[in-house]
Protein backbone atom coordinates (compact mmCIF):
# COMPACT_ATOMS: atom_id res chain seq x y z
CA UNK A 1 0.00 0.00 0.00
CA UNK A 2 3.09 2.25 0.96
CA UNK A 3 4.76 1.64 -2.56
CA UNK A 4 1.18 2.17 -4.20
CA UNK A 5 0.89 5.97 -2.60
CA UNK A 6 4.77 6.86 -3.01
CA UNK A 7 4.52 6.04 -7.03
CA UNK A 8 1.25 8.13 -7.27
CA UNK A 9 2.75 10.79 -4.78
CA UNK A 10 6.10 10.59 -7.51
CA UNK A 11 3.64 11.05 -10.30
CA UNK A 12 1.61 14.37 -9.29
CA UNK A 13 5.22 15.87 -8.14
CA UNK A 14 7.00 14.98 -11.70
CA UNK A 15 4.30 16.52 -13.55
CA UNK A 16 5.80 19.58 -15.21
CA UNK A 17 9.01 18.95 -13.98
CA UNK A 18 10.63 21.27 -16.65
CA UNK A 19 9.08 24.09 -15.25
CA UNK A 20 9.92 22.98 -11.61
CA UNK A 21 13.83 22.38 -13.07
CA UNK A 22 13.53 25.84 -14.48
CA UNK A 23 12.43 27.34 -11.64
CA UNK A 24 15.23 26.33 -9.47
CA UNK A 25 17.22 27.43 -11.37
CA UNK A 26 16.45 30.94 -11.11
CA UNK A 27 16.15 30.02 -7.00
CA UNK A 28 19.35 32.28 -6.47
CA UNK A 29 18.40 34.99 -8.47
CA UNK A 30 15.20 35.53 -6.51
CA UNK A 31 15.86 38.13 -3.59
CA UNK A 32 12.66 40.23 -2.43
CA UNK A 33 13.39 43.05 -0.54
CA UNK A 34 12.10 41.93 2.72
CA UNK A 35 14.91 39.49 2.25
CA UNK A 36 17.47 41.75 3.46
CA UNK A 37 16.32 41.32 7.13
CA UNK A 38 18.98 39.67 9.63
CA UNK A 39 16.60 37.15 11.12
CA UNK A 40 15.90 33.84 8.57
CA UNK A 41 12.28 33.45 7.75
CA UNK A 42 10.90 30.20 7.34
CA UNK A 43 7.65 28.62 6.22
CA UNK A 44 5.83 25.68 7.37
CA UNK A 45 3.49 22.92 7.33
CA UNK A 46 1.78 21.84 10.48
CA UNK A 47 -0.37 18.25 10.70
CA UNK A 48 -1.98 17.50 13.74
CA UNK A 49 -3.58 14.21 13.79
CA UNK A 50 -5.95 11.88 16.25
CA UNK A 51 -6.41 8.33 16.36
CA UNK A 52 -9.22 7.70 19.17
CA UNK A 53 -9.41 3.56 18.20
CA UNK A 54 -8.18 1.94 15.44
CA UNK A 55 -10.99 3.49 13.18
CA UNK A 56 -11.34 7.29 14.13
CA UNK A 57 -9.06 9.65 13.13
CA UNK A 58 -9.05 13.26 12.65
CA UNK A 59 -6.22 15.58 10.87
CA UNK A 60 -5.46 19.10 10.82
CA UNK A 61 -3.33 20.83 8.39
CA UNK A 62 -2.25 24.67 8.32
CA UNK A 63 0.52 26.39 6.59
CA UNK A 64 2.65 29.41 8.53
CA UNK A 65 4.66 32.08 6.87
CA UNK A 66 6.98 32.72 10.17
CA UNK A 67 4.08 33.52 12.79
CA UNK A 68 1.58 34.29 10.08
CA UNK A 69 -1.14 31.81 9.45
CA UNK A 70 -0.85 32.06 5.84
CA UNK A 71 -3.16 28.20 4.87
CA UNK A 72 -5.50 26.32 6.48
CA UNK A 73 -6.88 22.51 5.13
CA UNK A 74 -9.89 22.09 4.44
CA UNK A 75 -10.84 18.43 5.62
CA UNK A 76 -14.58 18.46 4.02
CA UNK A 77 -13.61 19.84 0.76
CA UNK A 78 -10.43 18.16 0.49
CA UNK A 79 -9.26 21.82 -0.42
CA UNK A 80 -6.15 24.32 0.58
CA UNK A 81 -7.72 27.33 1.97
CA UNK A 82 -5.65 30.95 0.94
CA UNK A 83 -6.18 33.01 3.74
CA UNK A 84 -4.41 36.14 2.18
CA UNK A 85 -4.86 36.96 -1.13
CA UNK A 86 -1.33 36.67 -1.87
CA UNK A 87 -1.01 33.12 -0.46
CA UNK A 88 -1.00 31.22 -3.54
CA UNK A 89 2.39 33.15 -4.41
CA UNK A 90 3.52 33.32 -8.15
CA UNK A 91 2.90 29.70 -8.62
CA UNK A 92 0.97 28.71 -11.75
CA UNK A 93 -2.90 27.15 -11.28
CA UNK A 94 -0.97 23.84 -12.41
CA UNK A 95 1.59 23.49 -9.68
CA UNK A 96 -0.80 24.50 -6.99
CA UNK A 97 -3.58 22.14 -8.80
CA UNK A 98 -0.87 19.09 -7.83
CA UNK A 99 0.27 20.31 -4.62
CA UNK A 100 -3.14 20.26 -3.20
CA UNK A 101 -3.77 16.65 -4.88
CA UNK A 102 -1.04 15.63 -3.23
CA UNK A 103 -1.78 16.30 0.28
CA UNK A 104 -4.97 15.17 -0.51
CA UNK A 105 -4.03 11.91 -1.21
CA UNK A 106 -1.70 12.38 1.56
CA UNK A 107 -3.59 13.17 3.85
CA UNK A 108 -6.50 11.04 3.28
CA UNK A 109 -4.16 8.17 3.48
CA UNK A 110 -1.83 8.93 6.46
CA UNK A 111 -4.78 7.67 9.31
CA UNK A 112 -5.05 4.37 7.70
CA UNK A 113 -1.31 3.93 7.42
CA UNK A 114 -0.87 4.66 10.76
CA UNK A 115 -3.79 2.77 11.88
CA UNK A 116 -2.87 -0.60 10.23
CA UNK A 117 1.09 0.16 11.68
CA UNK A 118 -0.52 0.72 15.53
CA UNK A 119 0.12 -2.49 16.48
CA UNK A 120 3.66 -2.81 15.17
CA UNK A 121 4.88 0.54 16.18
CA UNK A 122 3.44 0.27 19.93
CA UNK A 123 1.26 3.10 19.58
CA UNK A 124 -1.64 2.75 21.89
CA UNK A 125 -5.21 4.62 21.49
CA UNK A 126 -5.75 7.24 22.41
CA UNK A 127 -2.55 8.82 20.73
CA UNK A 128 -1.67 11.90 18.73
CA UNK A 129 1.01 12.30 15.60
CA UNK A 130 2.43 15.77 15.11
CA UNK A 131 4.34 16.96 11.90
CA UNK A 132 6.29 19.82 10.89
CA UNK A 133 7.32 20.34 7.49
CA UNK A 134 9.09 23.62 6.18
CA UNK A 135 12.01 25.54 5.18
CA UNK A 136 14.20 28.29 5.73
CA UNK A 137 15.68 31.72 3.89
CA UNK A 138 18.37 34.04 4.73
CA UNK A 139 19.19 36.82 2.86
CA UNK A 140 17.15 35.65 -0.25
CA UNK A 141 18.76 31.71 -0.26
CA UNK A 142 17.67 28.70 0.85
CA UNK A 143 19.72 28.08 4.42
CA UNK A 144 17.68 25.04 5.73
CA UNK A 145 14.82 22.76 5.94
CA UNK A 146 13.44 20.36 7.86
CA UNK A 147 10.72 17.87 8.53
CA UNK A 148 9.91 16.71 12.47
CA UNK A 149 7.44 14.08 13.64
CA UNK A 150 6.06 14.27 17.50
CA UNK A 151 4.41 11.33 19.08
CA UNK A 152 2.21 12.33 22.09
CA UNK A 153 3.73 15.69 22.25
CA UNK A 154 7.32 14.53 22.87
CA UNK A 155 9.74 14.51 19.69
CA UNK A 156 9.84 11.59 17.72
CA UNK A 157 11.96 11.46 14.55
CA UNK A 158 13.03 13.53 11.88
CA UNK A 159 14.65 13.73 8.21
CA UNK A 160 18.41 14.26 7.97
CA UNK A 161 19.78 14.20 4.42
CA UNK A 162 18.32 11.52 3.20
CA UNK A 163 17.22 9.21 5.73
CA UNK A 164 14.87 9.04 8.86
CA UNK A 165 15.87 9.23 11.81
CA UNK A 166 14.88 8.75 16.12
CA UNK A 167 14.93 11.55 17.99
CA UNK A 168 17.10 11.31 20.73
CA UNK A 169 15.57 9.70 23.60
CA UNK A 170 12.68 8.53 21.71
CA UNK A 171 13.95 4.81 22.07
CA UNK A 172 13.18 1.62 20.25
CA UNK A 173 9.67 2.59 19.13
CA UNK A 174 11.19 5.41 17.57
CA UNK A 175 13.81 3.15 15.65
CA UNK A 176 11.43 0.68 14.48
CA UNK A 177 9.68 3.42 12.57
CA UNK A 178 12.76 4.74 11.15
CA UNK A 179 13.50 1.52 9.93
CA UNK A 180 9.97 1.01 8.14
CA UNK A 181 10.26 4.45 6.43
CA UNK A 182 13.85 3.80 5.83
CA UNK A 183 13.28 0.88 3.45
CA UNK A 184 10.74 3.50 0.71
CA UNK A 185 13.43 4.66 -1.38
CA UNK A 186 10.63 6.70 -3.20
CA UNK A 187 9.39 8.38 -0.43
CA UNK A 188 12.80 9.79 0.89
CA UNK A 189 13.38 11.16 -2.75
CA UNK A 190 9.70 12.96 -2.39
CA UNK A 191 10.76 14.23 0.55
CA UNK A 192 13.97 15.39 -0.67
CA UNK A 193 12.53 16.78 -3.43
CA UNK A 194 9.82 18.58 -1.74
CA UNK A 195 12.46 19.99 0.98
CA UNK A 196 15.27 21.16 -0.87
CA UNK A 197 13.33 22.64 -4.14
CA UNK A 198 9.51 22.87 -3.99
CA UNK A 199 9.55 24.17 -0.31
CA UNK A 200 12.67 27.19 -1.01
CA UNK A 201 10.67 28.05 -4.12
CA UNK A 202 7.32 28.59 -2.61
CA UNK A 203 8.47 30.70 0.11
CA UNK A 204 10.48 32.85 -2.03
CA UNK A 205 7.51 33.28 -3.92
CA UNK A 206 5.51 34.11 -0.73
CA UNK A 207 8.00 37.05 0.34
CA UNK A 208 8.01 38.28 -2.97
CA UNK A 209 3.77 38.37 -3.48
CA UNK A 210 3.13 39.17 0.78
CA UNK A 211 5.69 41.88 0.60
CA UNK A 212 3.21 44.78 1.56
CA UNK A 213 1.86 42.77 3.95
CA UNK A 214 5.16 41.57 5.98
CA UNK A 215 6.66 45.02 5.89
CA UNK A 216 3.60 46.65 7.26
CA UNK A 217 3.87 49.05 10.17
CA UNK A 218 0.99 49.31 13.49
CA UNK A 219 1.99 51.62 15.98
CA UNK A 220 0.84 49.88 19.33
CA UNK A 221 -1.64 51.47 21.59
CA UNK A 222 -0.80 50.86 25.30
CA UNK A 223 -2.90 51.56 28.91
CA UNK A 224 -2.72 50.59 31.94
CA UNK A 225 -5.08 49.28 34.95
CA UNK A 226 -5.27 47.94 38.30
CA UNK A 227 -7.43 45.03 39.90
CA UNK A 228 -7.51 43.34 42.97
CA UNK A 229 -4.75 40.05 43.51
CA UNK A 230 -5.66 37.07 45.40
CA UNK A 231 -3.54 37.93 47.87
CA UNK A 232 -4.51 40.44 50.46
CA UNK A 233 -2.80 43.88 50.34
CA UNK A 234 -1.65 42.95 47.18
CA UNK A 235 -2.51 44.53 43.71
CA UNK A 236 -2.30 43.31 40.28
CA UNK A 237 -1.19 45.42 37.80
CA UNK A 238 -2.42 45.11 34.06
CA UNK A 239 -0.06 47.06 31.24
CA UNK A 240 -2.34 46.57 27.76
CA UNK A 241 -1.02 46.60 24.56
CA UNK A 242 -3.31 46.25 21.29
CA UNK A 243 -3.08 47.08 17.71
CA UNK A 244 0.81 46.45 16.85
CA UNK A 245 2.28 44.76 13.83
CA UNK A 246 4.28 42.60 12.98
CA UNK A 247 3.93 40.56 16.27
CA UNK A 248 7.37 40.81 18.17
CA UNK A 249 6.88 43.12 21.04
CA UNK A 250 8.72 43.68 24.43
CA UNK A 251 6.33 44.99 27.36
CA UNK A 252 7.94 45.48 30.77
CA UNK A 253 6.74 47.35 33.92
CA UNK A 254 9.50 49.29 35.56
CA UNK A 255 10.69 51.33 38.15
CA UNK A 256 12.84 53.84 36.59
CA UNK A 257 15.34 52.08 34.79
CA UNK A 258 14.94 48.71 36.70
CA UNK A 259 13.45 46.15 35.32
CA UNK A 260 10.56 43.99 37.42
CA UNK A 261 11.64 40.33 37.13
CA UNK A 262 8.34 39.28 38.46
CA UNK A 263 6.19 41.01 35.48
CA UNK A 264 3.90 38.19 33.93
CA UNK A 265 3.52 37.92 29.94
CA UNK A 266 0.16 36.63 28.35
CA UNK A 267 0.00 34.80 25.05
CA UNK A 268 0.32 37.81 22.18
CA UNK A 269 -3.46 37.21 20.65
CA UNK A 270 -4.40 38.32 17.19
CA UNK A 271 -7.23 41.04 16.70
CA UNK A 272 -9.74 41.13 14.07
CA UNK A 273 -7.84 43.47 11.56
CA UNK A 274 -5.00 41.30 11.62
CA UNK A 275 -3.17 43.30 14.80
CA UNK A 276 -1.79 42.27 17.82
CA UNK A 277 -2.66 42.30 21.69
CA UNK A 278 -0.79 41.56 24.66
CA UNK A 279 -1.55 41.66 28.52
CA UNK A 280 1.18 42.05 31.18
CA UNK A 281 0.86 41.93 34.50
CA UNK A 282 2.81 42.58 37.90
CA UNK A 283 1.39 41.32 41.58
CA UNK A 284 2.90 43.84 44.04
CA UNK A 285 2.04 45.07 47.42
CA UNK A 286 -0.13 47.70 47.77
CA UNK A 287 2.17 50.29 49.16
CA UNK A 288 4.97 49.69 46.56
CA UNK A 289 3.10 51.00 43.41
CA UNK A 290 4.33 54.62 43.35
CA UNK A 291 6.75 54.78 40.51
CA UNK A 292 5.79 51.83 38.56
CA UNK A 293 5.78 52.82 34.63
CA UNK A 294 5.29 49.91 32.27
CA UNK A 295 7.42 50.19 29.11
CA UNK A 296 6.75 48.93 25.46
CA UNK A 297 9.20 48.07 22.42
CA UNK A 298 7.89 47.76 19.20
CA UNK A 299 9.72 48.13 15.48
CA UNK A 300 6.91 50.35 14.81
CA UNK A 301 8.13 53.23 17.05
CA UNK A 302 11.24 53.33 15.99
CA UNK A 303 13.03 53.47 18.92
CA UNK A 304 10.59 55.88 20.86
CA UNK A 305 9.21 53.44 23.44
CA UNK A 306 5.80 53.79 25.16
CA UNK A 307 6.52 54.67 29.08
CA UNK A 308 2.98 54.71 31.07
CA UNK A 309 3.13 55.85 34.46
CA UNK A 310 0.96 54.32 36.76
CA UNK A 311 0.50 56.86 39.47
CA UNK A 312 0.49 59.70 36.69
CA UNK A 313 -0.90 61.05 33.45
CA UNK A 314 -0.24 60.68 30.04
CA UNK A 315 1.17 63.74 28.62
CA UNK A 316 -1.40 63.89 25.73
CA UNK A 317 -3.72 64.37 28.91
CA UNK A 318 -1.40 67.31 30.23
CA UNK A 319 -1.38 68.73 27.50
CA UNK A 320 -5.18 68.96 26.61
CA UNK A 321 -5.46 69.95 30.43
CA UNK A 322 -2.77 73.11 30.15
CA UNK A 323 -4.64 74.04 27.00
CA UNK A 324 -7.78 74.00 28.40
CA UNK A 325 -6.82 76.30 31.45
CA UNK A 326 -4.49 78.66 29.28
CA UNK A 327 -7.88 79.47 27.23
CA UNK A 328 -9.70 79.68 30.53
CA UNK A 329 -7.36 82.50 31.63
CA UNK A 330 -7.28 84.71 28.39
CA UNK A 331 -11.05 84.45 28.00
CA UNK A 332 -11.34 85.81 31.73
CA UNK A 333 -8.73 88.43 30.75
CA UNK A 334 -10.36 89.39 27.24
CA UNK A 335 -14.09 89.43 29.26
CA UNK A 336 -12.30 91.88 31.92
CA UNK A 337 -10.76 93.83 29.28
CA UNK A 338 -14.28 94.04 27.69
CA UNK A 339 -16.23 94.73 31.05
CA UNK A 340 -13.79 97.98 31.89
CA UNK A 341 -14.03 99.23 28.23
CA UNK A 342 -17.60 98.97 28.28
CA UNK A 343 -17.63 100.74 31.83
CA UNK A 344 -15.36 103.99 30.55
CA UNK A 345 -17.60 104.46 27.27
CA UNK A 346 -20.65 104.10 29.42
CA UNK A 347 -22.11 101.64 27.75
CA UNK A 348 -24.36 100.71 30.13
CA UNK A 349 -25.63 104.38 31.39
CA UNK A 350 -29.04 104.97 30.89
CA UNK A 351 -30.34 106.69 27.69
CA UNK A 352 -30.72 110.37 28.38
CA UNK A 353 -32.51 111.83 25.37
CA UNK A 354 -31.72 115.31 23.66
CA UNK A 355 -33.35 118.31 25.41
CA UNK A 356 -34.82 118.98 21.92
CA UNK A 357 -37.38 115.76 22.23
CA UNK A 358 -37.63 116.48 26.38
CA UNK A 359 -41.67 117.73 26.02
CA UNK A 360 -42.24 114.57 23.41
CA UNK A 361 -40.72 111.60 25.69
CA UNK A 362 -41.69 110.69 29.06
CA UNK A 363 -38.78 110.32 31.81
CA UNK A 364 -39.59 107.15 32.56
CA UNK A 365 -39.98 105.52 29.05
CA UNK A 366 -36.43 107.15 28.93
CA UNK A 367 -35.39 105.11 31.21
CA UNK A 368 -36.40 102.07 30.01
CA UNK A 369 -35.39 102.86 27.25
CA UNK A 370 -31.58 102.88 28.35
CA UNK A 371 -32.14 99.72 30.66
CA UNK A 372 -33.43 97.32 27.00
CA UNK A 373 -30.38 98.87 25.58
CA UNK A 374 -27.70 97.67 28.41
CA UNK A 375 -29.44 94.23 28.25
CA UNK A 376 -28.83 93.99 24.55
CA UNK A 377 -25.34 94.86 24.93
CA UNK A 378 -24.80 92.50 27.90
CA UNK A 379 -26.52 89.89 26.25
CA UNK A 380 -24.37 90.71 22.87
CA UNK A 381 -21.00 90.36 25.05
CA UNK A 382 -22.33 87.26 26.43
CA UNK A 383 -22.84 85.51 23.20
CA UNK A 384 -19.02 86.27 21.99
CA UNK A 385 -17.78 84.85 25.27
CA UNK A 386 -19.92 81.80 25.03
CA UNK A 387 -18.76 81.64 20.71
CA UNK A 388 -15.22 81.59 21.92
CA UNK A 389 -15.56 79.30 24.32
CA UNK A 390 -17.45 76.57 21.95
CA UNK A 391 -14.93 77.27 19.85
CA UNK A 392 -11.87 76.64 22.11
CA UNK A 393 -13.66 73.87 23.11
CA UNK A 394 -13.96 72.44 19.68
CA UNK A 395 -10.40 72.53 18.68
CA UNK A 396 -9.63 70.67 21.86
Amino acid sequence: MLLLLTLLFKELLFHGASTVGEKNQDLQVLRPHHLTTEEPLTFHLIQISSFANHSWAHTQGSGWLGELQTHRWNGVLGTIQFLWPWSRGNFSKEELKNLQALLQLYLHAFPRVVQAFASQFQFEYPFEIQISFGCRMHAGKASGSFLNGAYQGSDFLSFQGNSWKPSSGAGSQAQNVCNVLNHYRVIKEIVQILLSDTCPRFLSDLLEAGKAELERQEKPEAWVSKGHSPEPGRLLLVCHVSGFHPKPVWVMWMRGEQEQRSTQQGDIMPNADGTWYLRVTLDVAAGEVAGLACRVKHSSLEGHDIIIHLDGYSILLILICLTVIVTWVMLVMVGSWFKKRSSNQNICSPYVPSPAFSTEVNTQDSRNSGNHLCLVKKSWLKSIFLKKWKTSLNQL
